[in-house]
């Protein structure tokens, strides 16, 4: 039996949609970040939020990112 060659579940003509989505969303996410730690005084913040919206904001600009090379046609 034959092997089958690895293929991406993602259709390579989204790509470059992914890409600016998920950078659009990491980007307001963190600026959203940034803004509340501008705002809030130090005895407000919550440790869970800011990991929180930390980790979200880092999720989508990575995977934006991922997306960004994929569709320039750097394949990691």
């Amino acid at each position: 039996m034959a092997p089958k060659p690895i293929t991406s579940p993602v259709p390579d003509a989204w790509y470059p949609t992914l890409a600016v989505l998920m950078l659009a969303i990491g980007l307001v996410i963190t600026a959203s970040f940034f803004i509340y730690e501008a705002t809030s005084s130090r005895k407000n913040r919550s440790l869970a939020k800011e990991l929180s919206t930390g980790a979200v904001a880092s999720v989508f600009l990575g995977f934006g990112s991922l997306f960004l090379l994929l569709s320039s046609g750097v394949y990691v």
